[in-house]
């Protein structure tokens, strides 16, 4: 059996978006049916095969892998992804890398985390860390602002130890 035009067309819309409603509109289907038939067509056996082929062609190294996204979330998480900022000084501008801000990177843990059932205790944890984090970033801000020549802070934050998951 083939693939109807609009099935086909839904297929490679999934592919683009990941949105199985939209797709159906996108392919043609009504918008009143849209969600129950974007859901009927990933359940056909034809449907997903012609998606699972798709993907296989369009894989390479211009696609990040799942282990490649989740390690650039955790990078981004940890603060070692830098980002170039333009920074205005009072006699020019000038190019600053800095550190991914607190909500991006309580973001990237949070996706990070959304793939480890049971976590709770885990995030609020990270999120104290990172706030902490961004406390003392504020004040070495504050600090340098107001022309302090020390103008380190010294903290060290620690979490309490995780179980492991062996009950030891």
């Amino acid at each position: 059996m083939k693939l109807t035009p609009k099935q086909k067309k839904f297929a490679d819309e999934y592919i683009k978006t990941g949105n199985a409603t939209q797709s159906a509109i996108e392919a043609g289907y009504s918008k009143k049916t849209a969600q129950v038939i974007g859901a009927e067509n990933l359940s056909k056996p034809m449907v997903k095969s012609y998606i699972e082929e798709r993907m296989v062609e369009i894989a390479s190294k211009r696609v990040m892998s799942y282990t490649e996204a989740v390690e650039l979330l955790t990078s981004i998480a940890r603060g070692e992804e830098k980002e170039t900022v333009v920074v205005a000084t009072p006699v020019s501008v000038e190019k600053v890398e800095k550190e991914a801000d607190l909500k991006t990177r309580i973001s990237a843990l949070k996706e990070i985390l959304k793939r480890y059932p049971n976590n709770d205790k885990l995030i609020e944890q990270q999120i104290r860390k990172l706030s902490a984090q961004a406390d003392v970033a504020q004040i070495q801000a504050k600090r340098m602002a107001d022309g302090e020549q020390n103008s380190s802070v010294n903290v060290n934050i620690v979490l309490p130890e995780q179980e492991d998951n062996n009950g030891e």
